[in-house]
């Protein structure tokens, strides 16, 4: 990886903006649903804000500026997609407007698709009964929104 790349993340860690640094709070130290995130992470050419290695998720947080770089953004997200990640984008005020909704949006997409290749510590396991259905003490999140993404400020969110 190049020098000035992991230079330019260090930088991005320590300046992060508000939004970012209220993203944070939540996202770290395993605080949403015990996924580890990791911030301004360089992938490729590019630095992520929010990722979850293991569920191979990125959250980016957009302020004013991406209207403009619209092409750019687009471009960014084909190659990380290339390399199997998920990117979720939103807004800078849903994050201080929504946060519960935003988190809630972040945790169904860590929730679905394949299950983590490693099996889980036993006792950790969902109960599933005969018929393949989870037991009691599992959670399991239905989606309630078929087009996945950001959700408008008093739109469906938890809040």
């Amino acid at each position: 990886m190049e020098k000035s790349v992991l230079q330019n993340a260090r930088r991005l860690r320590a300046m992060m903006t508000p939004a970012e640094k209220t993203a944070w709070l939540g996202l770290r130290d395993r605080r949403l649903g015990g996924y580890k995130f990791r911030r301004q992470l360089p992938i490729g050419p590019y630095i992520v804000d929010f990722v979850c290695l293991q569920r191979k998720l990125i959250v980016e947080l957009d302020g004013g500026q991406h209207m403009e770089q619209a092409t750019y953004d687009a471009r960014r997200s084909r190659y990380l997609k290339q390399l199997g990640f998920k990117v979720l984008r939103f807004w800078n005020n849903e994050v201080f407007d929504n946060w519960s909704g935003v988190q809630a949006v972040i945790l169904q997409h860590l929730c679905e698709g394949p299950p983590h290749p490693g099996p889980l510590p036993k006792g950790e396991r969902g109960r599933r009964d005969r018929h393949g259905k989870m037991g009691a003490g599992s959670v399991r999140l239905e989606r309630t929104n078929p087009h996945p993404g950001p959700l408008p400020k008093g739109e469906g969110a938890p809040g």
